[in-house]
């Protein structure tokens, strides 16, 4: 049986957790910063947890994860 491909794309922004949950960053972050407010730019630097609606797609994205 051959191996399965990771996705490439998912493998350098989800991070998976030992409990089966996915984590992302947030977007609107990468740049323009300057104009968001403090409290934005704070909440933004933070991880969150995938929707479990969307978790199982992307975790078959990241076969080995």
């Amino acid at each position: 049986m051959p191996k399965m491909k990771t996705n490439r794309t998912a493998r350098k922004k989800l991070f998976p957790n030992k409990n089966g949950k996915v984590k992302r960053g947030h977007a609107f972050h990468g740049h323009n910063t300057a104009k968001k407010s403090s409290k934005r730019n704070r909440r933004l630097v933070k991880t969150t947890l995938v929707d479990k609606t969307n978790a199982k797609g992307l975790r078959r994205l990241l076969p080995y994860a």
